[in-house]
């Protein structure tokens, strides 16, 4: 039998942050929710759950800092093993275009990652969107929380479609892709 993936995006819960940079996670696993045609299936594990025929896809209600509640309770339901896990999440150290892949690791101080780390481990696979970084660190929280411009979404359209191949076979996936001109 073949074990199911769960792609978990992360992401704030409410209107107010739909478009922020720190939500791409719920934004990229909207994107695969419809490129899969996955359907959801509950609101039971402090997160909204879907299913498709290959993967499970995981958006916490919890806000960021608690992700981690909401991917233990579907890891241990599923008895999915970390190498199934993929986790998206925005990464201001990389610029917008940007994609790294990679398993284990650091959280690299993004509070969704120390949550999920708290309470899985963090022997699971990240895919680290880059959102870039203001010139100045006191801005680090308003840039994260601010939203994504128009002219950007066409970039991040590309980058999804990226993430849909990679994560059918996240173990031989590129370590980095850098697309040029998207900021």
């Amino acid at each position: 039998m073949k074990s199911v993936k769960l792609i978990v995006g992360l992401g704030n819960p409410g209107k107010k942050y739909e478009f922020n940079r720190h939500n791409i996670g719920f934004l990229a696993v909207d994107y695969l929710i419809d490129e899969f045609r996955a359907s959801k299936i509950s609101s039971k594990f402090k997160g909204e759950l879907f299913k498709s025929e290959d993967f499970l896809f995981l958006k916490p209600n919890t806000f960021m800092n608690l992700s981690g509640e909401s991917v233990v309770l579907v890891k241990e339901f599923y008895k999915i093993s970390n190498e199934n896990i993929i986790v998206i999440h925005d990464d201001i150290d990389l610029k917008l275009g940007a994609l790294k892949f990679k398993r284990g690791g650091g959280s690299g101080g993004h509070n969704g990652l120390k949550s999920i780390d708290a309470h899985i481990g963090n022997d699971y696979y990240r895919v680290r969107v880059g959102v870039g970084r203001p010139e100045r660190k006191e801005e680090v929280i308003n840039h994260v929380l601010s939203d994504f411009k128009k002219d950007e979404f066409e970039c991040l359209k590309e980058l999804f479609l990226l993430i849909k191949e990679a994560i059918k076979d996240i173990k031989n996936a590129p370590s980095r892709f850098s697309r040029k001109g998207c900021s």
